[in-house]
């Protein structure tokens, strides 16, 4: 790289937790910095955001709209290079299509939009420009999980016949205090969209089980609940799933499963074995063999696959988590990027991160799960 990559935010202010760790993620590997930002709909706090994070004051913006329009008129050796948009569901789309419309790359945290004709509408927009989209399915980024792709990928298993994910959290077991945002904001149809719990995190685990199996869901069974009384979205869901080479499955996701924290896991079997994967220990992948003892894989060993060596930073024995595996996804992106600023090709290694077409197929597997739920027939064509 010849050059660091510029990132303007919008979200992600004083108190916002997820902006945080994007800028966290962004930073650890020395790519990119972060030249300006949007940090709030509320200018005392934009401005202050900007200041507490040592930006200059005429790159610290009130508005997205305002950021996203004077980068823009800035030279091409000063102006940002991409936008993270670190917001609720409500306010990815229109930052979204403006930063594309002026000609930045786009990252954003999932689901990409609220509805799937927005999310049609932002992958057709970054066909239409040639810029890209990178979607923060965090646990995509981990090595083990890089590892458990490529060994599916390269008929380790055989024919793939059964994929078991779930994602159980217990923060919501209870109805939120007034003051949780994070919460408010997830329950609000008017700011989550459709659907709670399976748009939060049955999107992570969906998308998680087609990225290891290498596998698309083609038909779904569903059911959604509301647990705590009064909750206006989904809070807890069950569904029943079929894959295009004919494997079925199954995914589970609930925010009420109280004493759980963010326990997504997967189980993936083929003809000769399987694999597990426990992200509350994410640097172990368990491999089962049908007629020999159970392998132990462990991030940073040499036995594993190129692929999970690139997203590996540490010796073995030396734990990497949540903040790495985000920082993959941001490290990808940003190299990718410089790749097309130099005039190159992004490397296999460089494009392996989320983008528009996964963003387009988590928003129709939350729409066709709430679909199916409330449907009265058993099987529910996975449409896009």
């Amino acid at each position: 790289m010849k050059q660091k990559i510029r990132m303007g935010m919008v979200g992600g202010g004083k108190k916002a937790f997820i902006g945080a760790v994007h800028r966290m993620a962004a930073s650890l590997d020395g790519l990119i910095e972060l030249s300006c930002g949007a940090f709030s709909s509320n200018a005392e706090n934009a401005i202050e955001s900007g200041k507490d994070l040592f930006l200059p004051d005429n790159r610290i913006y009130t508005s997205y709209a305002e950021m996203i329009t004077a980068e823009s008129k800035l030279p091409a050796s000063e102006r940002i290079h991409f936008v993270s948009i670190v917001t609720p569901n409500n306010l990815h789309f229109e930052p979204a299509m403006l930063a594309l419309e002026n000609g930045f790359h786009v990252l954003i945290d999932k689901p990409i939009t609220l509805t799937l004709a927005e999310a049609k509408a932002l992958k057709a927009k970054a066909d239409e420009t040639g810029l890209m989209i990178c979607l923060t399915h965090t646990y995509s980024g981990y090595p083990m999980v890089k590892q458990a792709k490529k060994m599916v990928k390269d008929g380790a298993f055989g024919k793939i016949r059964k994929v078991v994910v779930e994602y159980p959290q217990g923060w919501l077991s209870l109805p939120a205090d007034a003051d949780n945002k994070q919460a408010a904001w997830r329950a609000d149809p008017a700011k989550s969209g459709i659907s709670g719990c399976m748009a939060d995190v049955g999107t992570h685990a969906a998308h998680l089980a087609e990225y290891i199996s290498g596998l698309q869901i083609t038909k779904i069974c569903a059911d959604l609940n509301i647990v705590v009384e009064n909750r206006l979205l989904d809070d807890d869901g069950n569904v029943l799933l079929k894959f295009d080479n004919g494997a079925n499955g199954v995914l589970f996701a609930s925010q009420i499963a109280a004493g759980e924290e963010n326990a997504i896991k997967i189980y993936v079997y083929g003809e000769k074995g399987g694999l597990e994967w426990h992200q509350m220990e994410p640097n172990t992948l368990l491999v089962k063999w049908l007629d020999q003892p159970m392998q132990v894989y462990r991030t940073g060993n040499g036995y594993n696959s190129d692929i999970a060596k690139y997203n590996t930073r540490t010796p073995s024995g030396h734990p990497e988590g949540y903040l790495e595996a985000f920082a993959n996804i941001y490290k990808n992106f940003a190299q990718t990027i410089a790749a097309k600023e130099n005039g190159t090709t992004p490397s296999e290694e460089m494009l392996d991160f989320p983008g528009a077409a996964e963003g387009v197929r988590g928003m129709a597997f939350i729409e066709n799960v709430v679909a199916s739920s409330k449907s009265e027939q058993k099987w529910y064509d996975f449409t896009v």
